[in-house]
């Protein structure tokens, strides 16, 4: 708006003043400097821009100036340079109050619209003020590091400048939350997803990233949140490593997980015997879990845990000596594979379940 003429209210009574001052040369009291600095707040919410309101106070001192005592000259510049000093403080006051009440409105919707805690034909019309159209499928990815991070953080300001560098003006929506960054896109646009999950990577410090599935709708945006943060769980839970992980690969962990109780009686019949093993359940847990996660390859196993083949495959015959099944079957390999990642989930043996 700083093509518009400014209005002289904004400038109301400052030519006397000049002159005053000149006359007197006594500085600005309390009152006048409280009374600029608010007029500088009105222009600011009425969009003027300050430079322009500097420029409009430099030209009423010129033509000011030929009516001025030219003896008094340095104390009407000391005058001016207090009275704008004034004004733009009360102009940038106002600014900073305007950009706090746009961050808490930001926070407020996002809070909402990741735990579905709004009307959702409210926060419909509230996503399309942040770039969103909530009639659309939406997916969410969430990216954790070893830090929390913020929204004013190094990392996070890397990423969105990556992100919107790439893809403009898409309806996309970035922050952060609990200390994890977080990328709303449309269901459609995976590729927004695949590379904010390479930038954030990369800007947490080798953090891990998972991508929930698309779902329609305001209520989808929190679906899809929750299956991506699901996933990071899940993730630290089975000490799974890859970068990025995808809720739609992950499916079948929520469905064992369904049923506690049928988990947990599972692991405690088909694992509990290894207990009575010299150090406990533990270390023979680790080496099940090694031996499917190779492909049930021996020699692979061995190397993942640093020990001799010869030394992995006695630790096999021992789980079969005490649980009875033995891992090389097919028949039996499933019932141990399923209960190791019962286990794994449910904490055991760690937790008792």
């Amino acid at each position: 708006m700083t093509g518009r003429e400014i209005p002289d209210e904004y400038l109301e009574g400052y030519a006397r003043l000049l002159t005053e001052v000149c006359a007197t040369g006594r500085r600005l009291t309390r009152e006048e400097l409280e009374s600029l600095r608010a007029r500088g707040e009105l222009a600011a919410e009425a969009g003027y821009g300050l430079r322009a309101l500097v420029r409009r106070h430099m030209a009423v001192a010129r033509d000011t100036w030929p009516t001025l005592s030219p003896a008094a000259g340095s104390h009407v510049l000391a005058a001016m340079d207090q009275a704008i000093d004034a004004f733009a403080e009360g102009h940038e006051r106002a600014q900073l109050l305007a950009v706090r009440q746009e961050e808490a409105a930001r926070r407020e919707f996002i809070d909402d619209l990741l735990y579905g805690r709004s009307d959702l034909g409210r926060l419909a019309e509230r996503a399309e003020r942040f770039g969103l159209l909530l009639s659309r499928a939406h997916a969410v990815a969430v990216a954790q590091g070893c830090k929390p991070v913020e929204d004013a953080a190094p990392a996070a300001r890397q990423v969105e400048h990556a992100v919107v560098n790439r893809f403009g003006k898409r309806r996309i929506l970035l922050t952060s939350k609990d200390g994890r960054l977080v990328c709303v896109a449309p269901g459609d646009q995976d590729d927004v997803l695949s590379f904010f999950a390479k930038q954030a990577h990369a800007a947490t410090d080798g953090g891990q990233v998972a991508i929930g599935r698309p779902h329609p709708g305001a209520g989808g945006v929190v679906h899809s949140y929750e299956e991506a943060l699901n996933a990071l769980d899940l993730a630290e839970r089975l000490h799974i490593q890859e970068p990025v992980l995808r809720a739609v690969d992950l499916l079948v962990y929520p469905v064992l997980a369904r049923d506690r109780q049928a988990m947990a009686d599972l692991v405690r019949t088909t694992l509990g015997p290894l207990k009575d093993a010299r150090g406990g359940a533990g270390p023979l847990i680790e080496t099940l879990t090694a031996y499917f996660d190779s492909g049930c390859v021996a020699a692979e196993a061995a190397r993942r845990l640093s020990l001799s083949v010869r030394a992995f495959t006695y630790r096999l015959e021992r789980i079969h000596a005490l649980t009875g099944a033995n891992p090389a079957d097919p028949v039996h390999r499933y019932a141990l594979q399923t209960a190791v990642i019962g286990a794994r989930l449910l904490g055991w043996p760690d937790d008792d379940v």
